[in-house]
C-alpha cells in the first residue's frame, strides 16, 4: 500500500527501510524521500515504522533464544 503519494513509499519500502538500519520518521525522510513535501504521510509512515521495528525486535528476540 502506498503510504507517500509525493514521493511513491510503500510500506515494504518502509520495512525494507527499517531491516537497512532506519529507526526513525527522520532516518524515512533521509533515506526514501517520505514525508518531507506535504507531510500528509507522516502518521502512517511511523505507524509502519514503529510496527517493522516491533516485528524486527521479535524476530531477533526468537533466535536469540533458538
Amino acid at each position: 500500500m502506498y503510504i507517500c503519494l509525493c514521493k511513491p513509499v510503500t510500506d515494504r519500502d518502509i520495512r525494507v527501510a527499517v531491516d537497512q538500519g532506519c529507526r526513525s520518521v527522520r532516518d524515512l525522510r533521509t533515506e526514501l524521500g517520505c514525508c518531507s513535501d506535504c507531510r500528509r504521510c507522516a502518521r502512517a509512515a511511523h505507524e509502519v515504522l514503529t510496527d517493522a521495528l516491533a516485528q524486527k525486535s521479535t524476530r531477533l528476540s526468537l533466535l536469540v533464544q533458538a
